[in-house]
Parts: C-alpha cells; sequence; structure tokens
C-alpha cells in the first residue's frame, strides 16, 4: 500500500510533468519539447547508471573491508537483514562533517557510506539507526525516484534557458518589432514571465520530493529496525554536531558537497536555503514523526 508520503511524491511527480509540457508547448511546441527531453532524459539515464561511482570518488570515499572495519560491517549487515535487502558495498569518508549516505542505482548495486566525523560522534545504537534510514533509501528506489524527477526538473530549466534567449535575440535582430501589437507584447511578456519562473517552480517541486523521501526513509527505517529513537536522537546530535565551525569548514572545502547533499542523512551545510527549497524537512519535524512511530510500535521514550 502507498502510504501518504507515496501518494506526495506522485502527485509532485506528476505536477512537475504537466509544468514540463506546459512550458514545453508554450515555448518550443511539440518538437522543441521532444528535443530537450531526448538530450536530458540521455544525461540523466548515464547518471543513473554511474552517479553513484562518480559520488564516491568525489567524496575520496574508500571501501573498508569486514577486517578493517567490523563494527561498522556488523551495523550494516544487520540494517539490511531487517530491511530484506543484500548488503551493500561498505564505504568510509575521512572527514570530521558528522554524515552518511547511501547511493547505487537498485539494492543490487548499492553502497552506503559513513564519516569518520558520524563514527566518533554517535553511539552504535544511533548509527544502527541512521543505516536503517539509509537502507530504507535503496529499498524504497529513492535512487531511481530522484532521477526521474531531476530529468523532468532539468528539462523544464533548458527549455526556460532557451526561451530567454530566444526572447533575447528576437529583440535583438528586431523580430519583435514586426506587426502584432497588444497581442505580441502580452506572448513575450507571457514567455518572459513563464520563463523566469517555471526553473523556480520546478525547484521547488524537486527540493519536495527530495523531503519526501527523507520522511519515508526516517518511516521505513525505523519500522525495519523497531527503534525509532535511536534516529531520532542521532538527527539531533547531528543536526547540532553540524553547526560547530570545524566541522562546516570542513564540509564547505569537500569538493561536491553541496552540489550531493539530498543524499547526506543531514544537510552538512548549515544555514542553507529557505524550507521551500530545502533538500531535508527540518530536524524537529523528523524527531516528532519518529516519536509518534515509536509511540506506535510501543516504544516508550
Amino acid at each position: 500500500m502507498i502510504g501518504f508520503n507515496g501518494v506526495k511524491t506522485l502527485f509532485l511527480i506528476v505536477l512537475l510533468s504537466g509544468l514540463l509540457l506546459i512550458v514545453g508547448q508554450m515555448v518550443g511546441g511539440v518538437v522543441g519539447l521532444a528535443i530537450a527531453g531526448v538530450l536530458v532524459f540521455a544525461m540523466n539515464i548515464g547518471s543513473y547508471w554511474y552517479s553513484d561511482k562518480l559520488i564516491l570518488k568525489t567524496m575520496n570515499a574508500h571501501e573498508v573491508t569486514p577486517q578493517q572495519a567490523p563494527g561498522l560491517h556488523r551495523i550494516v549487515e544487520r540494517a539490511a537483514r531487517e530491511a530484506g535487502l543484500p548488503k551493500p558495498k561498505v564505504y568510509v569518508v575521512d572527514t570530521p562533517m558528522p554524515n552518511a549516505f547511501a547511493t547505487g542505482r537498485n539494492p543490487q548495486n548499492a553502497a552506503v557510506a559513513a564519516t569518520t566525523g558520524i563514527m566518533g560522534l554517535l553511539t552504535e545504537r544511533e548509527i544502527s539507526g541512521v543505516f536503517a534510514h539509509e537502507l530504507a533509501h535503496v529499498k524504497n528506489r529513492d535512487t531511481l525516484i530522484n532521477t526521474v524527477v531531476a530529468m523532468l526538473a532539468s528539462t523544464v530549466m533548458i527549455i526556460a534557458m532557451f526561451a530567454k534567449w530566444s526572447l533575447f535575440f528576437g529583440l535583438m535582430f528586431g523580430g519583435g518589432q514586426r506587426g502584432g501589437g497588444s497581442d505580441q507584447l502580452a506572448n513575450v511578456a507571457g514567455t518572459l514571465v513563464l520563463a523566469i519562473f517555471a526553473p523556480i517552480v520546478a525547484s521547488m517541486i524537486q527540493m519536495a520530493v527530495s523531503r519526501a523521501r527523507e520522511y519515508s526513509a526516517d518511516e521505513t527505517g525505523a519500522r525495519n529496525c523497531r527503534d525509532p529513537e535511536a534516529l531520532a536522537s542521532a538527527l539531533q546530535k547531528l543536526a547540532l554536531g553540524s553547526q560547530s565551525p570545524r566541522v562546516q569548514a570542513a564540509a564547505k572545502a569537500m569538493v561536491g558537497a553541496e552540489a550531493a547533499n539530498h543524499l547526506f542523512i543531514v544537510n552538512p551545510l548549515a544555514g542553507g536555503p529557505g524550507r521551500w527549497f530545502a533538500s531535508h524537512p527540518p530536524v524537529e519535524e523528523r524527531v516528532a514523526r519518529l516519536r509518534t512511530i515509536g509511540r506506535d510500535i510501543g516504544q516508550i521514550f
């Protein structure tokens, strides 16, 4: 059965698809929409197949064996078993930034990574809650969902960019001086407004999908490990630990941290964009939801 966040995600994808059709039809017609769609589809399929390798390399993550990190492997193996998934590859990122992420196009090709910062900050129980969340992302196929959403949003942005340049060259070379009067002026104004605001709306929808998937991973992971308080406690520590000047300096110095912030369990960059453009829900709301789940399953705080 699809839960609330699944329905919300589906609705947002349909909404984003509708925005794409409207922008494409107004700006480039069917042909323009098809060309942009094919280009972005190819780009995102390539991203879907190879983004895990690129992300791990960008983050300077190195794979660790059970002999090198027995405790971490034990936690990941237990989380995979609780989620009913094959055990993913395990990586470590040497940074004081306390965080973790999962990547990979499907459960058979998944990888999870923990930073040295998170392993020094959280207890084993809290780290178990974190990896229950990350394996939930794998189980929920969030990589596929994010790829589809990114493809749609990117297509909207590319078409809007074409619209702005076509208006610019049209006005520069006298295209706007031919007949049409007020109707032509209204058409130009409408296209300009669409070209400016459509990418903003597309970005807002994309981030809303990301937040919905975080809520879903919280719930799935908490129910799989039957310890919502472990994840709730971990999120509170991570939110506080991420704000220290030393950690923020490390996060800003890490190449790719900003572009990949939606992958992390918490946003590594404090003081990020406003709520509507945030890739993660507020930690306070996530903790409150987890504690509601805890009461539902009989966990007493």
